[in-house]
């Protein structure tokens, strides 16, 4: 038969289990207690000096102008206001000669007087900013333009206030998100102006009476913005400059000098 241990030995045993257990208690505990120490700081730590962030992504594409920090997003904006004069002028023509009612020809009047105006303050932006510009429009709008050339009758009317309704709404966005947030004053006085001419041309589109709002709804909510021609940077250092103390400010114009009659309203188009 086996020794039975002693009571001391047995006492031994007991205390050295015990001590093992809250050894071992408080290791999982301090472990724990590590590893969310760990998860935290890891994000800052990875990230204060990371590339590829949205802060320094918008440092990389910033540079210094005499009229404030010019960026990247300052840089779409005006090249899809140049954009937007090359297709949605001659499509205002087109109403202007197609139209079957006078409120489709009033609102191809106002695209023409509007883009007019615009495009001669985005090549003057251009000039000041060192920006090129496009000289066409690009795949998506040459095929609406082509669109609008194929229809005739009522099917034009129907397609160009349609089209162009939501050209306009994508763009209205665009517009308020820049004015917002640009620092450039030569910028934010572009789309002042921008916002003007956009809300008129929307106002004159709408009266015509032939938006289809379910489908413009729709539109909207997708993602169906025709893709960027990113206008290439202007020479000279790219970096994430404090805004100037000297920059030029710029006073945007009190309205644009093109005469805005009110909208002519016309019937909608029967049910077929």
């Amino acid at each position: 038969m086996r020794p039975r241990p002693s009571a001391r030995g047995r006492g031994r045993n007991r205390g050295t289990v015990g001590v093992r257990g809250i050894v071992s208690g408080t290791g999982i505990i301090i472990t724990g207690l590590a590893a969310t120490l760990v998860a935290l700081i890891f994000p800052i730590w990875s990230y204060a000096d990371r590339s590829g962030t949205g802060v320094d992504v918008l440092n990389a594409q910033t540079m210094s102008t005499a009229y404030g920090p010019l960026s990247g997003t300052d840089r779409e904006f005006v090249t899809k206001v140049r954009l937007a004069g090359l297709w949605e002028l001659p499509a205002g023509q087109q109403a202007q000669q197609k139209g079957t009612t006078e409120a489709v020809r009033t609102a191809g009047r106002h695209l023409v007087e509007g883009h007019t105006f615009l495009d001669r303050r985005v090549r003057e932006a251009a000039a000041k900013l060192g920006l090129r510009l496009p000289d066409e429009p690009n795949a998506q709008q040459q095929g609406w333009l082509a669109t609008l050339d194929a229809a005739q009758g009522t099917d034009f009317d129907r397609q160009f206030a349609n089209i162009l309704r939501l050209a306009h709404g994508k763009v209205f966005s665009l517009v308020a998100q820049v004015r917002a947030g640009t620092r450039n004053s030569l910028v934010r006085a572009l789309a002042d102006d921008a916002n003007t001419v956009v809300l008129d041309h929307i106002k004159v589109l709408e009266a015509t009476g032939y938006v289809d709002w379910d489908a413009l709804a729709r539109d909207l909510t997708a993602d169906s913005t025709p893709p960027l021609t990113p206008s290439p940077a202007p020479p000279g250092p790219v970096s994430a400059p404090a805004v100037p103390v000297t920059a030029v400010p710029v006073t945007p114009s009190a309205s644009p000098d093109y005469p805005l009659p009110p909208a002519a309203s016309s019937p909608p188009p029967p049910s077929p």
